[in-house]
């Protein structure tokens, strides 16, 4: 799946296939300007930070079990979010220090460091990756991704795929070709 944030005529947090398909909102009221976003990937939540109501909330994907992790002054300015462990990380882009947040109750904020130009952050760390398993757009024995001769694109789940191409092209009658 593929998460995202818009706050145009009305803000959400929605989700859709790696193929733009299936598009669902999954927060759309009490929501204003959410900016970043970051998911735990093995409890499938989804976290994000709301600039305009300075706060930072959590949501399963569906939409479900929704609540408030942390509001207030204390956390204005917020851009950028990691989850790891026990915590969520953002970047303080008034002051450009890098916040610590314990997720579960929004307690123990700590300042980590100050970095000259901080607006994102990412954590690196090999258990924050699930195990990848066979998919539909391997590689096959002509490798092409997927059997597809420019893009693949994962669909509704790990065994489906859309193909599709780059600029200037057009998808053949055979779904995996481009002219």
């Amino acid at each position: 799946k593929l998460f995202f944030t818009d706050y145009g005529n009305a803000a959400k947090v929605e989700r859709c296939d790696m193929d733009g398909m299936n598009r669902t909102r999954i927060v759309d009221s009490k929501i204003e300007q959410p900016t970043a976003l970051a998911l735990d990937l093995i409890n499938k939540f989804v976290y994000w930070v709301d600039i305009y109501l300075d706060s930072v909330e959590v949501v399963d994907y569906h939409g479900r079990k929704r609540h408030t992790i942390i509001k207030g002054r204390q956390i204005r300015h917020l851009c950028g979010l990691a989850v790891f462990e026990n915590y969520l990380y953002t970047v303080n882009s008034d002051n450009l220090s890098i916040l610590r947040i314990n997720r579960y109750n929004g307690t123990d904020v700590q300042t980590l460091a100050r970095l000259d130009n901080a607006k994102e952050i990412r954590v690196y760390q090999k258990r924050t990756q699930t195990t990848v398993r066979s998919h539909a757009c391997e590689v096959d024995p002509y490798g092409m991704p997927g059997g597809c001769s420019h893009i693949c694109l994962l669909s509704s789940n790990y065994k489906a795929r859309t193909c599709r191409c780059r600029t200037g092209f057009i998808l053949g009658s055979d779904g995996r070709s481009c002219k």
